[in-house]
């Protein structure tokens, strides 16, 4: 397997005017907004006290650890969070703030490495006994990956270092060796931090620690039972006495149905397809690209959520995707972009990148409103409030965001991942340039000792006109690989202005374009943005009789401030034309849908509960907006899914 590389956001200047937005949304708002989160300067929202626990930890303030015991990971993806927007835009008074919380990190670690606030304030004599449940090596890989970016972005080692020094006290308590513990950890993180740390420092022993955690998973005797009979714990563990709530409840290459925790299984997928490729182990190779099959045709929403069930935050079984009750957290459709982006540096397929996509535009952003000061924990597919309100089976179906969460991992995780947007938009191999993604950005790349200058042009994804135009130092002969979406029927590529009518090489969804490239080549390419009824395999019996709308990557939803309430009863006609306008002044400027409809007549029924079937609709005129702006305005009813009429 050729390495695939991508290219990272700092070669990637950003102008595009969606994520531009977003990205200028988490740099005044989102990162100025948690870091008064952090400090417990919130009104009316649920404390953090992350920072006080560090404080606590190096022993600069007095009292108890408070929160959840992984609350150590919410710092470190707000620093990560951080240096990816630094990356973007240099903030020398954010930069300041972020390296005071550094060095209060290394004032709080211990000598020997050691750097977790729970276990040094609360429990300091049961270090490493229950990393089941206790997410001491999860919060280990995110202060590592935090780390990585900040050394990625500002070229100061001062984090990286506090953090191979944990690392490197982590790989003296793991491992084969007949004197250290055999586990790896019950929330999967830590794998891939491992691989990064491996990627910027070059030792090969946290490469092959992430290398065990993996291949050590699931094997018997099973350590979590070892590590519970030390415990003397006795009680079956709550989910159903399985492990597969961790994918430990066989070796990972084993394993061809995703399950468990969801978030958890995409971390780990991702790590085990760095693997794949770092250590050509084709094995893992094989299993991820099972268990992606299993996740993304039988197991994921319209939307790219992941993990249909509340209980375990899990996932289900094959196509149990209910709209209703859906879980789909935030994290797990922000893992499946992660897990996505490694697959595309195996093997650049449009399958992959596709479903890259399909969450960026609408399974992550969902989980934030627009000004980025209020967040979805879990994003429905469907809500009608009252039912939130009283039906205990749906207590976390919210109808609006929350300001913050006593578990506040979705937030800071969303701010990490569109501050690194840059970061998926590009990949290399050798002499090829493969483009992923479609947004308005600069960048210059080094293809065989020449810098190749790229400037890309859109309203995407609004608009599926792209502009690029390539030019390097000097002439030279490479390749560009242009993705093709799936849903981008009759595509039309141009090639200084003349169309490409027969491509010269078309594989997995990529058009290759190999020749003597020269300043200012011109590349344009005309998606078809067509406003498309989606229906789902009759096996989800959630959606037999209904559709979905959605428009390039952008997935629409009802709202009854639009619609009136009782969305249900409206009935979308196979034949009824789907007009698209864009709307500079709706929800920040969207393309909304319209289109003639019919609802059910309620005015006739009386008091009747049931009676003989009658036929009564009236027409209407539905309208439809993106499903990640839902709940910006006024809260109600939303759904995905309508039911449609032959």
């Amino acid at each position: 397997m050729k390495k695939v590389e991508e290219i990272a956001t700092n070669k990637v200047k950003i102008n595009d005017r969606f994520w531009g937005r977003y990205l200028e949304v988490v740099r005044n708002h989102v990162i100025p907004y948690q870091w008064e989160a952090l400090n417990d300067r919130l009104p009316d929202t649920s404390p953090s006290h992350a920072i006080e626990n560090f404080r606590i930890a190096a022993g600069e303030s007095s009292g108890e650890y408070y929160g959840m015991v992984f609350q150590d990971s919410d710092i470190a993806k707000w620093l990560e969070a951080v240096a990816y927007s630094l990356e973007n835009e240099p903030n020398e008074e954010l930069e300041k703030t972020a390296d005071e919380v550094i060095a209060l990190l290394g004032r709080a670690q211990d000598e020997n490495g050691y750097l977790n606030t729970y276990y040094t304030v609360k429990e300091p004599n049961n270090r490493w006994t229950n990393i089941r449940d206790n997410h001491e090596l999860y919060c280990a890989g995110h202060l590592i990956e935090a780390a990585v970016a900040y050394y990625q972005a500002t070229g100061k080692k001062q984090f990286l270092d506090i953090m191979c020094k944990y690392a490197d006290h982590i790989d003296s308590v793991f491992g084969p060796e007949e004197d250290k513990l055999k586990g790896y950890p019950g929330h999967q993180e830590i794998e891939l931090a491992l691989v990064k740390l491996y990627d910027v420092t070059g030792q090969e022993k946290y490469l092959n620690l992430s290398k065990y955690f993996i291949d050590e998973r699931g094997k018997q005797p099973h350590y979590f039972d070892m590590e519970k009979e030390r415990r003397k714990e006795t009680k079956p563990f709550w989910f159903n006495d399985d492990y597969a709530y961790h994918q430990a409840h066989k070796p990972v290459r084993e394993q061809k149905e995703a399950v468990g925790h969801a978030v958890r299984a995409t971390y780990m997928y991702t790590a085990m397809t760095d693997l794949a490729l770092k250590t050509k182990d084709e094995s893992l190779k094989k299993a991820c690209e099972e268990l992606w099959n299993n996740v993304t045709q039988k197991q994921m929403y319209v939307t790219a959520g992941i993990g249909s069930m509340e209980f375990g935050e899990s996932f289900s079984f094959n196509y149990d995707l209910p709209n209703d009750l859906s879980y789909t957290e935030t994290c797990a459709s922000i893992a499946l972009v992660f897990w996505a982006n490694r697959m595309l540096q195996l093997e650049a397929n449009n399958k992959y990148a596709d479903v890259m996509e399909l969450a960026l535009y609408n399974g992550t952003i969902s989980g934030m409103d627009l000004d980025g000061k209020k967040f979805f924990y879990v994003n429905p597919l469907e809500v009608l409030p009252e039912a939130s309100d009283k039906r205990k089976d749906k207590k976390h179906v919210k109808s609006v965001r929350q300001k913050w969460f006593g578990c506040a991992c979705c937030p800071p995780n969303l701010a990490r991942l569109i501050a690194s947007i840059g970061h998926y938009i590009y990949s290399q191999k050798e002499k090829e340039l493969f483009v992923h993604l479609y947004m308005g950005s600069e960048t210059n790349i080094q293809i065989a000792n020449n810098q190749v200058k790229l400037v890309q042009q859109t309203n995407y994804p609004w608009d599926g006109n792209v502009s690029m135009i390539v030019s390097p130092e000097k002439e030279e002969t490479f390749t560009m690989a242009l993705r093709i979406p799936g849903w981008a029927k009759g595509t039309v590529v141009k090639l200084n202005g003349e169309i490409v009518d027969h491509f010269p090489l078309m594989k997995n969804g990529y058009v290759y374009i190999n020749r003597r490239w020269k300043e200012n080549d011109h590349i344009e390419l005309s998606f078809p943005m067509v406003a498309e009824r989606i229906q789902s395999n009759p096996q989800v019996r959630h959606n037999v009789g209904k559709v979905a709308i959605q428009r390039g990557p952008v997935v629409y939803c009802l709202e009854q401030v639009d619609n009136g309430e009782n969305l249900h009863g409206i009935i979308l006609p196979r034949d009824a034309e789907l007009k698209a306008e864009y709307d500079p002044e709706l929800l920040e400027g969207v393309v909304r849908i319209t289109g003639e409809a019919e609802r059910l007549d309620q005015s006739n029924w009386n008091s009747e509960l049931y009676r003989p079937v009658e036929d009564s609709t009236t027409k209407v005129q539905l309208k439809a907006i993106p499903y990640y702006a839902w709940c910006n305005r006024e809260p109600g009813e939303m759904i995905v899914w309508m039911n449609e009429k032959r």
